[in-house]
């Protein structure tokens, strides 16, 4: 049988000129607004027919990984309960299901919240009552995802938002918690920043042309969308509006923010007035958060001066004058906080790992000054991931998430006054996994000016042998200050069980070690984060922990831009590469302002309208540089509704390369008709881009049979 032979995209040359350069696109064609031209749509059938093709002698494999991974979790499960008023609430999740569904339980005791509540089961227990099932909602959909599901002050209403295209723009439903029926009219072309505003107001945010959010309004159940009140709106296109309650409730913060700068705005709930209040004030530089305790707002404040954020009070009456709680520090990053009637828990950054630091805070109304005497969490793990979940105010119990490369998602509360942590949950992974089976490391490599850029690891320990010979995936990020902690994924084990080392590189233009760690790899100095993953990929291999004819690596979005710049940079080190939704067109869409995002990241990458930074910009493109040269097997996914990289970017990216490249090596490319970003919606379907994923790896590396160990 005859090798499919891949799709060739024809060729409609445009010029595309800027500062006197003139750059020729070939396949510019291919994008879409409307998502709808004949013509492109059969070209994206075409590709993702002839990667079924190639991909049709492993398709067994591809079934194996996926029962494998699907295998590893228990489908009939509930999350951890969090008490809140007179209730308990949870998720659960049903054998063979996609969905979650949303339950609760009534409260049998009026005592305080503490570490040891456990929510009552049996026979004798109070009804489970299933508000929504999100299984029910997502009939006749390809695509279902809920943003956000908020319950009213007095417990009686939810709020939910829902997304049925995977382009990001939401319905909000409300329903009575005990019949399901719908309240009023949906809420339609929103984002899923949605807050309750004491029982019968919502407040949520719209977005322009361009999918920017930038508009704030308040709506008062019952009455029609049309009639809302606009509290503000954000005329600046390099800014965005977020919304946040206090944890208290008292108040709704509105955040407006650039990449550089971000200040707030106020709701008084009780005060059921209409207008926003001026909290922090816009000034250049000066980003800000905020939250309420007592008499105080509490703010955590980040400017050139004080990079990695202090933290500071002032009081309610007189929000200019600050006192500060937690000062500066050149080697700890406070990233956020949550606050409580009488503590206030500290989620920092110290040399690339999280802590969670606790301090008392002296009684409602009394003078508040700097914080001593924290107490910190203690973990285990030589690295890992902790982030905060929902608590409860008017508690002594903080509830935060855990989980390591090897440790599975794990729930703890964490009694703030005797420093006791209880483990509420742990998720079970079947399929005979031993933690005590796999290695988890730190390890360091040098870059090229000298800076020390931290990894995590994860292999098995009997089969690994740390002699050259092992294969890797190798994965990096490294933008937006995102911090990619080394977190638990069950379906990575399809692979380390396979005798796969798995790496995440803590690359700069991520937040790991520091604001100045994400400075260093943006805008004029973004090749940084390049130039460390390959770095890393060197150091690997010099430490013996891979070799170049078994080294693959991964990246999605802003890390499938990593994955084109490095393949341009130094295709020889790899084997394979994966690119999820990559965005690599760069130059082109950040030209372009009538595309969602754009505005919006000029201070991430640069205003290529400017001369410096087009040429900066044009250096590393990937779809810029593709050159005539050998690369590596490469797969590359996109989404037909995805409104964060258009799927335009990754089908010109593939067009070019298959122009180009001077090698019989794969050049594969699957695009999701009904999905967007975030690939499909369903657990289940997501599962089957990781083992489809797995699949191209091993093909790439001819490691199609199956170990005698599994």
């Amino acid at each position: 049988m005859a090798a499919a032979a891949p799709p060739v995209a024809k060729k409609v040359p445009r010029q595309l000129v800027e500062h006197g350069d003139v750059r020729v696109d070939n396949y510019y064609w291919l994008r879409d607004d409307s998502r709808s031209d004949p013509d492109v749509l059969a070209h994206l059938r075409a590709e993702n027919d002839y990667t079924a093709a190639v991909m049709s002698d492993v398709k067994q494999l591809e079934d194996e990984i996926y029962a494998e991974i699907r295998g590893r979790i228990k489908e009939d499960d509930i999350d951890a309960p969090l008490r809140k008023g007179r209730y308990y609430y949870y998720e659960r999740t049903l054998t063979g299901k996609e969905y979650v569904q949303h339950c609760r339980r009534p409260v049998s005791t009026d005592a305080p919240i503490t570490v040891h509540d456990v929510m009552p089961t049996g026979p004798d227990a109070p009804d489970e009552h299933i508000i929504l099932d999100e299984n029910v909602k997502a009939e006749g959909h390809d695509y279902y995802s809920i943003g956000a599901f908020k319950v009213s002050p007095n417990n009686k209403l939810v709020a939910y938002a829902e997304d049925t295209k995977g382009d990001e723009i939401y319905t909000v439903y409300v329903i009575d918690t005990e019949s399901g029926e719908y309240v009023g009219q949906p809420l339609k072309g929103i984002t899923s920043d949605i807050e309750w505003a004491g029982d019968d107001h919502l407040v949520y945010i719209t977005m322009d042309s361009i999918l920017r959010p930038d508009k704030v309004w308040l709506h008062k159940l019952g009455s029609d969308q049309s009639s809302d009140a606009c509290l503000y709106h954000e005329k600046d296109d390099t800014f965005s509006l977020g919304l946040q309650a206090s944890e208290s409730k008292r108040y709704l913060f509105v955040e407006s923010g650039s990449k550089n700068t971000s200040f707030i705005f106020y709701l008084d709930i009780p005060k059921q007035n209409k207008e926003l209040a001026v909290l922090t004030p816009r000034v250049y530089g000066i980003d800000t958060t905020a939250s309420h305790r007592g008499n105080h707002f509490f703010i955590k404040r980040r400017s050139d001066e004080f990079y990695n954020s202090e933290l500071v009070a002032c009081p309610l009456d007189n929000v200019a004058e600050t006192t500060i709680l937690l000062p500066h520090r050149e080697s700890v990053k406070i990233q956020d906080f949550q606050l409580f009637d009488n503590h206030i828990a500290v989620y920092e950054r110290e040399n690339g790992l999280p802590k969670v630091i606790v301090y008392r805070l002296p009684a409602i109304g009394e003078s508040i000054g700097q914080l001593q005497g924290g107490r910190a969490i203690d973990f285990i793990d030589p690295t890992y991931a902790v982030d905060p979940e929902e608590s409860q105010f008017h508690s002594s119990v903080l509830r935060f998430h855990y989980s390591s490369m090897r440790t599975p998602p794990s729930v703890y509360d964490y009694d703030m006054d005797s420093g006791v942590s209880v483990l509420k949950k742990i998720h079970t992974i079947l399929g005979g996994f031993n933690a005590s089976n796999y290695v988890t490391e730190r390890k360091w490599a040098a870059a090229a000016d000298g800076t020390q850029v931290p990894m995590s690891i994860l292999y098995r320990n009997d089969l690994v042998k740390l002699d050259g010979s092992d294969p890797m995936l190798l994965y990096g990020y490294g933008s937006y200050e995102i911090c990619i902690d080394p977190s638990f994924r069950g379906s990575r084990f399809s692979l380390v069980d396979r005798g796969f080392i798995y790496v995440i590189a803590h690359i700069r233009g991520g937040g790991e070690m520091g604001r100045k760690w994400y400075e260093d790899g943006k805008l004029l100095k973004k090749k940084n984060t390049f130039t460390d993953f390959i770095d890393c990929a060197e150091h690997l291999i010099k430490s013996k922990y891979c070799s170049r004819e078994k080294l693959c690596i991964n990246g999605r979005s802003a890390g499938g831009l990593l994955m084109g710049a490095v393949l341009n940079m130094r295709p020889d080190l790899f084997r394979a590469a994966v690119a999820g939704v990559p965005f690599v067109d760069v130059v082109t869409t950040m030209l372009d302002p009538t595309i969602p995002l754009t505005t919006a990241e000029w201070e991430e990458w640069g205003d290529p309208r400017k001369e410096e930074f087009y040429y900066y910009m044009k250096s590393y493109s990937p779809v810029d540089n593709v050159m005539a040269q050998e690369y590596p097997n490469i797969l590359v996914t996109a989404g037909l509704n995805d409104p964060r990289v258009m799927y335009s970017e990754p089908a010109k990216y593939v067009a070019k390369l298959r122009e180009l490249k001077r090698d019989d090596n794969l050049v594969l490319f699957k695009c999701e008709l009904g999905a967007g970003h975030f690939s499909k919606s369903g657990r289940f379907e997501k599962l089957q881009e990781d083992a489809f994923t797995y699949a191209f790896i091993l093909k790439a590396l001819g490691m199609t049979r199956k170990l005698a160990s599994l």
